[in-house]
This record gives C-alpha cells, sequence and structure tokens, in this order.
C-alpha cells in the first residue's frame, strides 16, 4: 500500500499483552504509515515491535515510547506533536485491543479526506458480549454530552475509533491538564465541537474480547467512573458560563454540516443523530 502523506493510523498502548502485535500487524496490512505510542507499559507487549518497525521501514511503522504510564490522552497527545512536526494533517486513533474494526480504517479515512474539517467518529454497533454494565453506563454519558453540545451531533462520545484533524485537537489537548485518561475520549469530542470543528458520525462495530481471547482491559469501575462524573460536572459548569459562545459554536456546526461539501458516502452510511 502506498503510504499515505497526510491520514496515520495512531495506536496507543499500554500493557495490552499478544494482542498488541497482532492489532499492529492488522492495520499495517491495509493503511501506511502506522504510529505506536507505548505509554510506559511494562509487560514487554511492545519487544516485538522493534524487529516489526525494522522489517516494515520507518515510512510504514515507527514505535514511540513514554518513560512512565501517563493515560491514553497523553500518549496522543505525543503522537499529536510528532504528526505535526512531520505535517501530517490527521490520526485515526485506533485502540490496540483488538475491540476496533481494522477493516474500516480505509473507509474512515476515506470520509476524513472528503471533509478534512471534519471530526469522524465511530458510532459503536455492539454485539451480544459487551457487558451489559458498559452498555447502560455509557448511556449516561451521550446524555450529557448532547446537553453540553446543545444536541445530539455526537452520537457516541466514549467509543475511541476516531479520525482527528490533528491541529486542532493538539491544540486543545496541550491547552488543558485534563482529558489524560479514560475522560479524554468525552472531554476532546466535546472541546472539538465548541471550537467549531463538525462531528461526522458512521456506523462501526466493536467487539469486547474474552480474556480468553486476549481481551485487555484497564477500567476500574470506581475510579473511573468518579472521573466520569468530575468530567461531566466541568464540562457543564463551562457550558454555563460559555453559553452564548456554545451556542455560536453549535451553529457553526450546523453550518458546516450542511455544506455541499459533505461526502455522499457509498461504503458506510453517515449518520448524524
Amino acid at each position: 500500500m502506498t503510504p499515505s502523506a497526510t491520514h496515520l493510523v495512531l495506536i496507543p498502548t499500554y500493557n495490552t499483552g499478544p494482542r498488541l502485535l497482532r492489532t499492529v500487524r492488522e492495520a499495517l496490512a491495509v493503511w501506511s504509515p502506522v504510529w505506536v505510542v507505548v505509554d510506559g507499559s511494562t509487560d514487554g507487549s511492545d519487544a516485538p515491535l522493534d524487529a516489526l518497525a525494522a522489517e516494515q521501514g520507518p515510512a510504514a511503522l515507527r514505535v514511540f515510547r513514554l518513560a512512565q504510564n501517563s493515560g491514553k490522552g497523553a500518549a496522543v497527545l505525543h503522537g499529536f506533536a510528532a504528526a505535526l512536526a512531520e505535517n501530517f494533517t490527521h490520526a485515526l486513533v485506533l485502540d490496540a485491543d483488538g475491540q476496533h474494526p481494522i477493516d474500516h480504517i480505509a473507509p474512515f479515512m476515506a470520509a476524513s479526506a472528503a471533509r478534512p474539517e471534519a471530526l469522524v467518529l465511530g458510532r459503536p454497533v455492539f454485539g451480544p458480549e459487551v457487558p451489559l454494565e458498559r452498555l447502560y453506563g455509557r448511556k449516561l454519558s451521550v446524555g450529557l454530552v448532547h446537553l453540553e453540545c446543545l444536541g445530539r451531533d455526537i452520537a457516541d462520545p466514549l467509543f475511541g475509533f476516531r479520525v482527528y484533524p490533528i491541529k486542532p485537537s493538539h491544540d486543545i489537548l496541550a491547552a488543558i491538564r485534563s482529558a489524560r485518561r479514560y475522560d479524554f475520549d468525552p472531554e476532546l469530542a466535546v472541546r472539538l465541537f465548541w471550537a467549531g470543528v463538525p462531528p461526522l458520525n458512521l456506523p462501526a462495530p466493536c467487539r469486547y474480547l474474552a480474556k480468553a481471547d486476549g481481551g485487555v482491559s484497564h477500567f476500574h469501575y470506581i475510579r473511573d467512573n468518579v472521573r466520569m462524573v468530575w468530567l461531566h460536572a466541568r464540562l457543564l459548569a463551562r457550558l454555563a458560563v460559555t453559553f452564548p459562545r456554545v451556542l455560536s459554536a453549535r451553529r457553526r456546526v450546523r453550518n458546516l454540516s450542511l455544506s455541499p461539501s459533505a461526502p455522499a458516502l457509498t461504503t458506510l452510511q453517515a449518520e448524524k443523530d
């Protein structure tokens, strides 16, 4: 595959186990370049990537390592900064644990190329294996994000399979100290919306792998739910203070979303919930 000069796949990883190498190989089979940011892993899962990177070459695969675990948002911010330095404009962030659909990388990149100003978000289509507590718990976050954005423009704020426009995403993350761990995906989506970046929602399957199949989860039920409560408290407080600006941003987003440049997607059906 011919490497893209504008769009890359960015995979943050922390103690993902053997699944990491498989995910990276699968991504390389459909897209280049692929960048991996190892967020202070201690399980040795990133070691096989060195040989793969030597085999593929830096134009196809690069591996960055952070000295200590700082969270998904910190790993993605590191990748964004490196990508800006090499003039990339967009990054598809892909979880390393096998939940995200590799075969949707190319269609999502095509949607981003057609609408480079947009944040292309996956709207997850869950299988029967999804834990019910995760399924019902996310409904509250979805509802709160709809309130924070004054509408249903963001279909799902938690699903991390997205193509980010790098410059505005980097600038927002670099300006705040939050959005580094489990709060990363919803906070950045909301703040991009507030900044006038239009969301484009595309359906994408999501699977939860059992431990026997290499599935890994670092979600801590109490700690991360407390973090989400604090996130939405902060966002709602900021919305109350900046309501006119958010309303103005919503109008800009709607105008961009309805502009004639919106692509006619054939592989995937765009959904504006």
